[in-house]
């Protein structure tokens, strides 16, 4: 089974998450994309508890046959390496290099080469990077850009933090989330 590994924050799951891992998958021939929420991301320290970002997720991907939620760094706790879920997912899975991806954006492309054991990463599979507005290859490493595989997909410039931004300004979200996912936000009055 070939599979995109797809991790993240998912605060909140928006319309850019979406169209990102759908394009990817028809473009790549995926059998499968794998949302893996961290239980808590290496860099960031005021998150949304998992409770809600999982229940977020869940509400965004339903329906669709090709996404599935992974929820092992959720039962693993503890801080979430890229390493440690790519490394459990292929023995859980029984793949190998060839049949595991790893979908970033290239926001996290940039600080890639801090990321634990990112070299490890490179080995383990093959990392696809979603291109967002302002990025610039120069600005990569070359022993990491030799080793990725850059997205053929559209652009969108939506991101989780410019989302709770505007939600805190009490301005619109409409068509950066599901409508779902809004109706969450606003019932468990996140973002507040």
């Amino acid at each position: 089974m070939k599979i995109c590994l797809f991790g993240g924050t998912f605060d909140p799951p928006h319309i850019g998450h979406l169209l990102i891992a759908q394009t990817v998958c028809e473009e790549e021939n995926f059998d499968k994309i794998l949302f893996v929420p961290a239980y808590q991301p290496p860099h960031k320290t005021e998150i949304t508890p998992i409770k809600n970002r999982l229940e977020m997720l869940q509400i965004a991907v339903e329906g669709n046959p090709n996404f599935e939620i992974s929820d092992m760094e959720i039962i693993r706790r503890g801080v979430s390496y890229s390493i440690d879920t790519i490394r459990a997912i292929k023995e859980e899975i029984g793949s190998d290099i060839n049949d595991t991806f790893y979908l970033i954006g290239s926001d996290s492309l940039l600080d890639f080469h801090n990321w634990k054991d990112s070299k490890e990463i490179l080995n383990e599979c093959q990392v696809i990077v979603a291109i967002r507005p302002g990025f610039r290859p120069s600005d990569i490493p070359s022993w990491i850009l030799h080793r990725i595989q850059f997205a053929n997909i559209p652009r969108f410039e939506i991101s989780s933090s410019n989302i709770r931004h505007r939600w805190v300004e009490n301005k619109t979200i409409r068509y950066m989330v599901t409508l779902p996912v809004w109706d969450y936000i606003n019932e468990n009055n996140l973002y507040a």
